[in-house]
This record gives C-alpha cells, sequence and structure tokens, in this order.
C-alpha cells in the first residue's frame, strides 16, 4: 500500500557542497545541497534570492562548487548558518583561484570546480544559476587512477526531509552492467 504525499519533492539527499563567490571584493562561500547535472559539462544551483551570494555570481558571471569531506561537516554547517554579509567566511579557508580570477575555491575541500555563468532563470524565491564547468582541481589523495573515487572523497550528502547529513554508503553495483542480464529476457 502506498501512501500519498502531496506534490513533495523526494530527491533527497542530495550533496553538500561549498558554493564561492567574489562579493563586494571578497571571497564568499555558502552551503548549498540544490546542485544539480544538466549535463556533464553543465550544473546548476538553486540559491534563494535573499542569499549575499547571489550578487557576486551575477556581477562576475563566475562561480565554484566546492565539494567538502566527511570532516568539514562543522565548518560547512557554519557556512549555511551564517551570511556573508556579517561574518567574512573567506577567511575559513585557504582560498585560490584558477583561470577564473573571480570564483574563489577553498583548499581544504576535496575537489573544486570553477565556472562560468551561463543564464541565470528568475525564479519567484530562488535564482537558478547554470553554469558550464571551465576547470575541476582535485586532490591526488582522492583519486584512484586519475578518476575520483568516492570512497577516498568521503563526501556527505544533505537531506531536507529531516534536515540531517547522511554519509555516501559502499558500492553497490556497475552501471550500464547490472541490467544486462535482463537483456536476454526481454
Amino acid at each position: 500500500m502506498k501512501k500519498e504525499l502531496g506534490a513533495k519533492n523526494c530527491l533527497y539527499p542530495l550533496p553538500a557542497t561549498l558554493v564561492g563567490a567574489l562579493v563586494e571584493g571578497k571571497p564568499n562561500f555558502i552551503a548549498i545541497a540544490h546542485v544539480g547535472i544538466l549535463s556533464p559539462g553543465t550544473i546548476s544551483l538553486g540559491i534563494n534570492k535573499a542569499h549575499y551570494t547571489n550578487a557576486g555570481i551575477l556581477e562576475h558571471k563566475t562561480f565554484s562548487v566546492n565539494l567538502p569531506s566527511l570532516n568539514q561537516i562543522e565548518v560547512t554547517d557554519y557556512c549555511g548558518l551564517v551570511s556573508g554579509r556579517d561574518v567574512n567566511k573567506g577567511r575559513l579557508f585557504d582560498v585560490f583561484y584558477g583561470n577564473l580570477k573571480t570564483a574563489p575555491m577553498a583548499r581544504e575541500c576535496p575537489l573544486n570546480m570553477g565556472c562560468r555563468l551561463l543564464q541565470t532563470l528568475d525564479f519567484k524565491t530562488h535564482d537558478i544559476f547554470i553554469g558550464e564547468i571551465v576547470e575541476t582541481f582535485c586532490d591526488e589523495e582522492a583519486l584512484t587512477e586519475d578518476v575520483v573515487d568516492m570512497e577516498k572523497l568521503q563526501p556527505f550528502l544533505f537531506s531536507m526531509h529531516d534536515r540531517s547529513y547522511w554519509t555516501v554508503g559502499e558500492k553497490c553495483g556497475l552501471a550500464w552492467h547490472e541490467g544486462k542480464a535482463m537483456i536476454k529476457k526481454f
């Protein structure tokens, strides 16, 4: 028996990220989980219009998406609790820049993506930023044969339903492989 829940988005949990932008000349980071892949080289962010970070993204047309590891849960959560209007969150990190000189990245995060803003969708309460991934940096310790290794990266996930963080479990199969046995059946 299924229970009707209404029009509820149940795609959680999503990866917790730190989105970086240069705002009023200072690097700023905000905790965001509403991040999605639109195509292999394109990413989307959903950020409430009230957030300080939006102004920097709109001004410079760049941003970064930094994937923190499990040992950064406290600083990531903090970046979601306080506003860059009141706190200089750039001081929390060893900030670096790639080719995009206005997309600050946190060296402490094992994975960083610098993005160029392609489009902004104006929703009632949120700005949806669509960006092209221009450059990606990853700690060598988080790679296996030059591929990002989730076990080594140790990202964590955010669930809106119970406002909690979750770890990523173990690998349970291979994509484009597990269903091959069914091809012969149907």
